[in-house]
């Protein structure tokens, strides 16, 4: 009862209360518990201050060598392109002059390929920087995608390989559209390389409450590790390193794929639900807005 305790006692005489008064030790308490917490909260206080000083310092070069790469890349990517194209022209007048050969036919495919490579990395190093702009339209998503898909039938019938589509009807997306028919392009680019002759790929488009969902998923020729899925999204990972040569690409298709979903704020990821099938799942906002 306040800073007084009490036992009651029955007795022969009657009841007895015996009332304490504990007033001076829980003052005594009360002021080392108020000390305790005051020292308790100037300590984090005091480490926060310390931490917000010295982390700047601290993480400030590894931002700086972070943008000097992006910039790097930006920069080489530009000056590779001029020299590139150069040789390109050059391999096309020699073939006009000297007529084909095994030789300018493998000058002329490295070119492509270099230029490629080149083009991919100044996308990464643009999409990476804080506000990517996107022209953001309304534009009928259905329709872009039965183009994208229906452009992968010849080369999947030629590695016989079945390609299937289960796209809604009439889906609308207000986007980059230059953007996400290059993000449909890797994916299905990536499921027509990598599937095994006379695999399976598919493809689904769904309107699932206010978001959109595609699917894309292939048989593999080998199974893919759980652990090894987020990988997939870093750049120049390959699950197989030996078949780089064989399928021609440069392990950049998904980093782009990621860069452009987390453009349009959404979300991309892989799965693995069987052993020999391997599932890309992009889910996409209502609404993309400019800017990150």
């Amino acid at each position: 009862m306040g800073d007084y305790r009490f036992v009651v006692s029955e007795t022969s005489g009657g009841t007895r209360v015996i009332f304490l008064d504990c007033g001076r030790s829980l003052s005594g308490f009360r002021t080392v518990l108020a000390a305790s917490i005051a020292l308790s909260l100037l300590g984090l206080a005091a480490v926060f201050v310390l931490l917000v000083i010295f982390s700047g310092r601290i993480v400030a070069p590894m931002a700086q060598a972070y943008e000097k790469q992006r910039q790097f890349i930006t920069d080489a990517g530009h000056e590779i392109k001029t020299p590139l194209t150069i040789i390109g022209a050059d391999a096309d007048l020699l073939e006009l002059e000297c007529g084909g050969s095994e030789w300018l036919a493998d000058i002329k495919g490295q070119v492509t390929r270099l230029t490629g490579l080149t083009n991919d990395l100044i996308y990464l190093s643009r999409m990476d920087e804080e506000r990517p702009r996107l022209q953001c339209i309304e534009f009928p998503l259905s329709d872009v995608a039965e183009e994208v898909v229906q452009s992968f039938q010849g080369p999947a019938r030629a590695r016989k390989e079945t390609l299937t589509a289960d796209i809604q009807p009439l889906l609308s997306y207000t986007g980059d559209e230059k953007a996400i028919r290059q993000l449909l392009s890797i994916l299905m680019d990536n499921a027509v390389k990598y599937a095994p002759e006379g695999g399976a790929i598919s493809v689904r488009l769904r309107r699932e409450g206010r978001c959109l969902r595609l699917t894309v998923s292939n048989t593999t020729a080998q199974p893919v590790e759980r652990d090894k899925l987020p990988l997939l999204f870093d750049r120049f990972y390959r699950t197989d390193p030996s078949h780089s040569s064989a399928t021609g690409g440069h392990g950049l298709g998904l980093s782009i794929a990621r860069s452009i979903a987390a453009a349009h704020k959404g979300k991309i990821r892989a799965e693995s639900p069987g052993d020999r099938l391997l599932t890309v799942q992009v889910t996409l906002p209502p609404t993309a807005s400019a800017s990150r």
